[in-house]
């Protein structure tokens, strides 16, 4: 087994793409609409999404413009090479940082949160394996 994608319902579906693939640097990997049931769909990634890597489903319901976020969600994780990099990066695209970067107390893990439009949380972790490839650049 292994994880295909997670989903995360947002209010506004271009302002949600715009955000993880302008911001983050993602690609839009496929699309679909759903006229019967009133939906919409936009599946994200690094490096082409699956089989490598997991994907974001993006799932808009028509005419619903945002949502509880409730007290179960976490936040969504991405490795990368260079947090403190990562954080200019995306503030320079106009992203959120809500934590920047740092060590994690005791470690020599730097981890650092963004947040995007619909309030999910994002989580940045450098740690050496993540210098060599994958994730935020």
């Amino acid at each position: 087994m292994r994880i295909l994608h997670t989903m995360l319902r947002v209010g506004n579906l271009q302002r949600s793409i715009d955000f993880y693939t302008q911001v983050l640097g993602m690609q839009l990997l496929r699309t679909s609409e759903n006229p019967e049931y009133k939906y919409s769909l936009a599946f994200l990634g690094f490096e082409g999404g699956n089989p490598g890597q997991a994907e974001i489903e993006l799932t808009y319901n028509w005419g619903v413009e945002s949502y509880d976020m409730g007290s179960a969600y976490g936040h969504i994780a991405i490795g990368v090479a260079d947090a403190y990099a990562a954080c200019e990066k995306i503030k320079a695209a106009g992203g959120s940082v809500t934590r920047e970067a740092g060590p994690v107390k005791g470690g020599t893990t730097v981890i650092a949160f963004v947040t995007d439009p619909d309030g999910y949380k994002i989580e940045l972790i450098q740690r050496a394996e993540h210098a060599a490839g994958g994730g935020l650049r």
